[in-house]
């Protein structure tokens, strides 16, 4: 009986611990009209606008940066104006492929029946930043001896050594 009621408030615990969090697939409790996420790469750099087709004009925009995502979930009925902004869209810019997280950041947006998201690709040639932990390359232009380089120069006179030498 106690073991019972031990894995039943573990798994109480663990229902009310994923709640808190967000998952751009829909996670624990997918379900139409979920969040939306929206991937920039180097070919496909993106920017999201959200329109009131009210007024036609854009209540939120972001510029997705290369190799990040955008994921964006609207809750309706808690916006601070029940007729101009009822529903509160959350959103979070995370690195491409992040699967969980939470929400951080908020704005009120008009309801469903009167927004449009707009997806727009940019045509501009950006790429992503390395990654801090790739290994440091030695075939970086910068790294190049001046021999190794397009203008040449002398190569030093020790690296060349015969093949069968000690």
């Amino acid at each position: 009986m106690l073991k019972n009621a031990c894995m039943l408030m573990i798994a109480l615990a663990a229902t009310t611990a994923m709640t808190a969090c967000h998952s751009p697939s829909g996670g624990f409790m997918s379900h139409t009209g979920g969040s939306h996420t929206y991937v920039s790469t180097e070919r496909m750099q993106k920017t999201v606008t959200v329109i009131d087709t009210r007024s036609g004009e854009p209540v939120f925009s972001i510029d997705i940066p290369v190799g990040k995502q955008l994921t964006m979930d609207f809750d309706e009925g808690m916006g601070d104006d029940p007729v101009n902004t009822p529903d509160l869209l959350r959103y979070e810019i995370w690195d491409a492929g992040t699967r969980f997280g939470r929400l951080r950041n908020s704005i009120t947006v008009p309801n469903a029946a009167s927004r449009i998201i707009e997806v727009q690709v940019r045509q501009d040639v950006k790429y992503a930043a390395g990654s801090p932990r790739r290994m440091l390359r030695t075939d970086e232009v910068a790294d190049r001896p001046s021999w190794w380089t397009p203008e040449g120069g002398p190569m030093p006179a020790d690296s060349v050594v015969e093949m069968y030498d000690n």
